[in-house]
């Protein structure tokens, strides 16, 4: 088992550390280690005007589909746990799960022949792809949320104040918000995470102007090796702060519980 283990972080690890390697070696051409140290590919990927255009289109649909998650996930978590029926809420889990079920890549093809008609030109706009990042994390926000409501037994709560008359908008802000506020932290650093590595859909829907930072990472593969290693390095390095913070806080939340 722990040769296993091993073998799989090797596995694992090994293309990021090339990576990491290569975004400082001066040149890479036909040997297993570039050779020389520089940092000018990370200050090409910081001036190169694509990237910086692709940063910030990708900053603008991380922090939107966050929003927008909890704006719909948190309501849609709490309807699916307050529902006396459990054949609802079978219905509902899986209706919530559709995305992560159907290939990214069809996902995609559906929404270039419902958005580039005349009726809906939509197709390349930058809330196209906002909607296609939120169809895709959902099911992430909607299942940690309602995790964390059914492990802490929050019906329970809510039928406390209910005797003491308080109403339903008073408890679902003084009770059901205080006590999911860490898993809803959470499941946000983990929607960032999603959202920032996301590639499939977001190529076959973005607009050139609001192409993501992955979509616009594959053209420098084409170009310079360790350009390309400089600025896979800055999209993993953002990935891992958005995982780490998501699993701190889930640990944090189930010691707390």
């Amino acid at each position: 088992m722990l040769l296993i283990a091993c073998l799989y972080l090797l596995f694992l690890f090994t293309p990021i550390a090339l990576l990491l390697v290569g975004s400082f070696g001066e040149t890479w051409s036909n040997t297993i280690l570039p050779m020389g140290f520089t940092l000018q590919w990370f200050e090409q990927v910081a001036n190169d005007p694509s990237f910086q255009r692709a940063f910030w289109s990708s900053i603008k649909v991380v922090v939107a589909t966050c929003l927008l998650n909890v704006i719909i996930g948190v309501p849609l978590a709490y309807a699916i746990y307050s529902s006396a029926k459990r054949g609802v809420q079978l219905s509902a889990k899986i209706m919530a799960l559709l995305p992560i079920a159907v290939p990214d890549l069809v996902l995609g093809f559906g929404f270039i022949l419902v958005f580039s008609s005349d009726t809906l030109p939509w197709l390349g706009s930058l809330w196209l792809l906002i909607a296609a990042h939120v169809i895709l994390t959902l099911p992430y926000t909607v299942n940690t949320v309602l995790a964390d409501m059914q492990q802490q037994r929050i019906q329970d709560y809510e039928m406390v104040a209910a005797t003491l008359k308080a109403g339903f908008w008073q408890r679902f802000k003084d009770i059901v918000l205080p006590l999911i506020s860490a898993s809803v932290l959470s499941s946000m650093l983990m929607v960032a995470a999603l959202s920032i590595g996301e590639f499939q859909i977001s190529n076959l829907i973005a607009g050139f102007l609001s192409r993501t930072y992955p979509v616009v990472l594959l053209q420098a593969f084409y170009g310079a090796t360790g350009f390309a290693c400089a600025a896979t390095v800055v999209l993993l390095v953002l990935a891992i702060l958005a995982s780490l913070g998501s699993s701190t806080i889930s640990l944090l939340t189930a010691k707390r519980g």
